[in-house]
């Protein structure tokens, strides 16, 4: 029986692809690139943070991996413009069918499982006006490990006193759903682009472009010897998922 519902926050329940708008507005013709280096890099930081056992939260680790790619491309910035991006993080978008989805599932018991900061984690469920529908926002901060990492997980079950095998734990990320598993929770992924979809994404393209680039590395599942409880194509789809478990 399913008992409680966790989300993963980033690629999940909010667009990170969102930030490219002001990545664009500040690097004009950079903005793209910027942004799926970004999200690359942000990613590769904490996997490298954890096994190196040098955390930083979040909010550094992405800093840390802005600077990077700004320097990589060799793009100047200042202070200001250089917050001004950040701050996006904040403010991300939730996807269309998020809110909706969380109303409907009202009866069981909602969280967020994140690598997120408190305070990002914070900041970005309040500016979503979704502190009204979540019993919980979890911060792997509290284990000082980020995710895929066990004891992130383990997070679930001390905070909201539900067991791994009551709980459906949702993301879009191939590595986070496979994390999940190998922890032992049910898994639903979100398949937002099928492997077909990616192949047509590539034809006839003489360069591939760095979001196309970005969706085949991160948004294909992981051969990992794991595999999603479920597979679905959008959070729309979670109620009559949920209801029928």
């Amino acid at each position: 029986m399913i008992k409680a519902v966790v989300f993963d926050a980033y690629g999940t329940l909010f667009d990170i692809q969102s930030v490219a708008a002001i990545t664009d507005e500040a690097y004009p013709g950079y903005g793209e690139i910027i942004t799926q280096i970004w999200r690359i890099k942000q990613l590769e930081y904490t996997w490298l943070r954890s096994l190196m056992r040098r955390y930083e939260d979040f909010s550094v680790v992405t800093r840390e991996s802005l600077a990077y790619t700004l320097k990589g491309l060799g793009l100047k910035h200042n202070a200001d413009v250089f917050e001004c991006i950040m701050e996006k993080y904040l403010h991300l978008d939730l996807y269309p069918d998020a809110a909706a989805t969380l109303a409907a599932l009202r009866g069981r018991k909602l969280a967020i499982l994140s690598n997120g900061s408190p305070r990002m984690l914070d900041a970005l469920v309040q500016n979503r006006g979704l502190d009204r529908v979540l019993d919980a926002t979890i911060s792997v901060d509290a284990q000082k490990i980020f995710k895929p990492s066990p004891d992130a997980y383990s997070l679930i079950e001390s905070t909201l006193r539900v067991g791994p095998a009551d709980v459906l734990f949702v993301s879009s990320n191939p590595w986070d759903a496979c994390g999940a598993k190998a922890f032992g929770l049910k898994v639903a992924w979100i398949e937002r682009l099928t492997p077909e979809a990616m192949a047509l994404a590539c034809v006839n393209n003489d360069a591939v472009p760095p979001l196309t680039m970005f969706k085949a590395i991160r948004m294909q599942m992981d051969e990992l010897g794991l595999e999603p409880d479920h597979r679905i194509r959008a959070l729309a789809e979670l109620p009559e998922l949920v209801g029928s478990a």
